[in-house]
Formats: structure tokens, C-alpha cells, sequence
């Protein structure tokens, strides 16, 4: 028998929530569970992802190292209170210096860090800094450290027009910015910056790190809940499934689909291609589920109690803290509302 996912009612998906907590998620709750526990009591916890790529989660946002015989690359930089456990693990895996901090966002839990570990590297040489690189460093006077590099956007969330007071301070922010696409080869591998327009926000980048076949997705794949749609900050539900999906084409699978390229998501465990197939397909179901009801001119509320999400519930919905499901559920059917792509 052929079940068709929108269609089901709440009953159907009360059963299929259940098999998919007792068939997909002991696991997964499992590792969620012991990341919390982690988070809770201040610690940090570094895995090897493979090759020259590892992970360090517990510090706010997981946060993607790249290790060199030349430099090390670090991607998001957790909160602050997190840096010098943070310095603490990449030193116990090199004594290189940081050369470049790559931030996927301008969410506080990835840039947070950003001051502390550009402190503990070293930056290029003025005459070899780029135009934004020199305005950050001269202008704003700070000391010199480890670039930072975002999409353009996040800069112009993070800084403010000239008398105006910047959401953020100074020193968190990016010191060089691209637009598009950006790469370069470091540490004997290419590193590959993309930018999907209008996912969890406007300014989202993804990095491939090309050798060590290893993406690090920032809050675009957000394994602890349901995608953030922050549309203040020109984020859609379905730039997401977008971006999920440019992901998914760059990614090599081993054998059923599982191995090969390796994915460090923003939040959760570290994932393969089945993992980020999966996560868009739940995304994609519900954004269908919440369309229908619109079309049928069902209001917020008759959404919410119809519950889109339920059978995905155990393994990413949320009653409190920062992102709940009525939360995610509410920024989807705002922008279905209003006819967004």
C-alpha cells in the first residue's frame, strides 16, 4: 500500500511517529541527548571527521577545523565563553597558527567567537590584505589577527551605516567578504565557499573542502531541530530546501548512499548524503502539508492544531527555547501566505 505523506491524519502520523523514533531516531536521540548533557556542563568535544577535517561541538555552533602542514582554517567560531576550550582542542592536534576564520552566518553562536580566535592567529600582510581587510584593520583600528571571511550580507548585518550603532561590535566583525562564489587552494586542498540565496538567512555560505570530501553547511542543516527561517534576516523555507538541494548535488556517496562525503552540519550529529536526503525530504513534506492547508484557507491556528510536523516531532520539534515547532510552523505558513519563492 502506497501512503501518500500529505495526506495523512493525525492519527496515521501519531503510528508513523512512533516508527520513526523506535526505526531512525534511538540513535540520533542518543547522540542528542549526550551533546546536551556536553552543552550543559560547559564542555567541548573534538571528532575526527576525516582526513585533515575535524569537528569541535559543545561550543555554541559546531565548528568545521581544517588542519595543515601550513595553517589552520576554522569554520564558525562558537560562542565566547567557548574560545579557550576551543584554542585548547585545535592545539591539541597542531601548533599552527589560525589563518582564516570562515563564518557562515552572523547568528551570535557562530560569530561569537570570532574576536578571541582571530586574536590567536596572524593575518596577511597589509600590502597583501584586500580592500575590506585594510577598511576593517586600519579604519576600525584593531590588532592585527587571523582574517575573517563571510558573505558580503553578513558584514552589512553585522555593521551599520556610518552613524548609525552596529548590531554588533567591531571586532566580531568580517574582515574580507565575497560574493558569489570563492575559492582558493590552503592546505594542499581546494576550499570552496558557496552562497545559496535566501536559506536560513541571506548571507549562509557552505564550504567544501574538496580533498578531504567533508561540507560544512552551517544552520542550512540544522540536525537539533526544524530549519530557523529567519525572514528579518531574508531567510525562506524554500531557499532552504534549495540549498539543501545544491548540497546533495555535490556530495559523493560510497554505497547506499551512505560514506563518502562527509557533512558537519550547523547543530547535530556528523551526517552523509542519506542524512541530508532525509532532512530535505521531512523539510519538503511539511512545506507541501502547510501549502495544502493554505490552499484550502485554513488559518495559522487550524495549521498548527491539524500538527504538519507530528511524525517528525521526536527527532526535531521543540516546545521551548529558541526555535519551537508552532515557531517554524508559523514562519512557513507566513511565507506560503504571501506567495514567497
Amino acid at each position: 500500500m502506497t501512503i501518500n505523506p500529505g495526506a495523512c491524519t493525525s492519527a496515521l502520523r501519531a503510528t508513523l511517529a512512533l516508527a520513526a523514533l523506535l526505526f531512525l531516531g534511538t540513535g540520533r536521540a542518543s547522540s542528542r541527548q549526550n551533546q546536551s548533557s556536553d552543552r550543559s556542563q560547559g564542555k567541548v568535544e573534538l571528532l575526527h571527521v576525516q582526513k585533515n577535517v575535524y569537528m569541535i561541538a559543545g561550543a555554541g555552533a559546531n565548528i568545521t577545523v581544517q588542519v595543515g602542514d601550513q595553517f589552520v582554517i576554522v569554520v564558525d567560531a562558537g560562542l565566547p565563553q567557548m574560545s579557550d576550550q576551543v584554542l585548547a582542542a585545535i592545539r591539541s592536534l597542531t601548533d599552527k597558527h589560525i589563518f582564516l576564520i570562515i563564518d557562515t552566518s552572523a547568528d551570535e553562536d557562530h560569530i561569537g567567537g570570532n574576536e578571541n580566535l582571530s586574536k590567536a592567529g596572524w593575518a596577511l600582510p597589509t600590502s597583501a590584505q584586500s580592500p575590506v581587510q585594510k577598511r576593517v584593520q586600519n579604519d576600525l583600528e584593531l590588532p592585527p589577527g587571523a582574517s575573517i571571511i563571510a558573505h558580503l550580507n553578513v558584514l552589512d548585518r553585522m555593521s551599520a551605516p556610518t552613524g548609525q550603532k552596529a548590531p554588533f561590535p567591531s571586532a566580531l566583525w568580517p574582515t574580507d567578504t565575497y560574493d558569489g562564489r570563492y575559492w582558493r587552494f590552503y592546505n594542499g586542498e581546494g576550499v570552496f565557499l558557496y552562497h545559496p540565496a535566501n536559506a536560513h538567512t541571506d548571507g549562509d555560505s557552505y564550504v567544501l573542502f574538496r580533498s578531504s570530501d567533508v561540507v560544512s553547511t552551517g544552520d542550512i542543516l540544522n540536525l537539533a531541530s526544524y530549519p530557523m527561517i529567519k525572514a528579518d534576516r531574508g531567510g525562506s523555507i524554500n531557499g532552504s530546501i534549495a540549498a539543501l538541494n545544491q548540497i546533495i548535488e555535490i556530495m559523493e556517496p560510497r554505497e547506499n548512499e551512505e560514506g563518502g562525503t562527509l557533512v558537519i552540519p550547523g547543530h547535530g550529529h556528523i551526517s552523509d548524503r542519506h542524512d541530508v536526503v532525509n532532512y530535505r525530504d521531512m523539510v519538503t513534506i511539511i512545506r507541501d502539508r502547510i501549502q495544502r492547508d493554505i490552499k484550502k484557507g485554513m488559518t495559522l491556528e487550524q495549521v498548527k492544531a491539524s500538527k504538519p510536523t507530528l511524525d517528525y516531532d521526536g527527532l526535531y520539534g521543540a516546545t521551548s527555547g529558541p526555535w519551537t515547532t508552532d515557531m517554524f510552523i508559523e514562519a512557513v505558513y507566513r511565507e506560503l501566505s504571501q506567495g514567497k519563492s
